[in-house]
């Protein structure tokens, strides 16, 4: 009994060595990832702010209302885009901590969906960017009163954008979160069809927390996060979890 508490000690002392190594590594390459992307970030946010500056009237600009906000909004920037750029990386490295957990034979599967989720993170800011930031910015101009000219502080757009990117990336993760739930047997997909009209509402629910205050934008996100839903289900209806036993050989050779 002395041994086998003494082999669980060890596993346990490895396990947090790995998480160890995983947040140095990650923290390693973040800092890279910004080193060299630092001498860029004007015109990381000169890029990232072209969807708002298209829509502002002829010789207005963006405008800086703290001392130090010409810098640290670009740097905040540069900080965010390593630490998106690094995620690949550091999911890799998570994989590689619980991956002795996982079935041999649903190895595969979790990598899939390791890959889609990363992926529709990505697919989630660049529809963000390229879809609803334009519409939005547009309709935002096109509303503004007279005698108002819309003249937008660096860092508030940058705090503003940031929350969006985060929101339409989480809100991709819909497919993912709908496959492992029924996946792992918590329900199927027949209780989740029959409850359609419920994630619909919770759908705009999300939406109308997540983004600004206004229908408009607030739509944009509700109806992606659906049509996401139901290409979840329509995933699920293909694949069914494998019940599997652990993968024991290594242990009982060690015993």
């Amino acid at each position: 009994m002395s041994g086998f508490e003494f082999r669980e000690a060890l596993s346990i002392t490895g396990h947090l060595r790995k998480l160890r190594t995983l947040l140095l590594r990650s923290m390693l390459v973040i800092a890279l990832l910004f080193v060299g992307l630092f001498p860029f970030a004007q015109k990381l946010y000169t890029f990232i702010s072209a969807p708002l500056r298209v829509f502002l009237p002829e010789g207005a600009s963006m405008i800086a209302t703290s001392v130090t906000s010409p810098l640290m909004a670009p740097f905040k920037l540069t900080m965010m885009v390593a630490l998106f750029l690094a995620m690949p990386m550091i999911l890799h490295q998570v994989w590689g901590v619980i991956a002795p957990a996982v079935y041999r034979e649903e190895r595969r599967t979790a990598i899939c969906l390791m890959i889609a989720s990363v992926s529709l993170f990505y697919g989630g800011m660049a529809f963000a960017f390229y879809v609803v930031f334009p519409m939005m910015f547009g309709f935002f101009a096109s509303v503004t009163p007279a005698g108002v000219e819309m003249m937008t502080d660096i860092g508030l757009y940058l705090d503003f954008i940031l929350a969006l990117f985060l929101a339409f990336g989480l809100a991709f993760q819909i497919p993912v979160a709908t496959f492992l739930v029924i996946w792992a047997g918590l329900t199927d997909v027949q209780s989740l069809s029959k409850s359609r009209p419920y994630v619909i509402v919770g759908c705009f629910v999300v939406g109308m927390l997540l983004t600004p205050p206004d229908v408009f934008s607030q739509t944009l996100l509700a109806v992606p996060m659906w049509m996401l839903f139901e290409l979840g289900l329509l995933a699920s209806r293909t694949v069914s979890r494998p019940k599997q036993q652990p993968d024991i050989s290594e242990g009982t050779q060690a015993l």
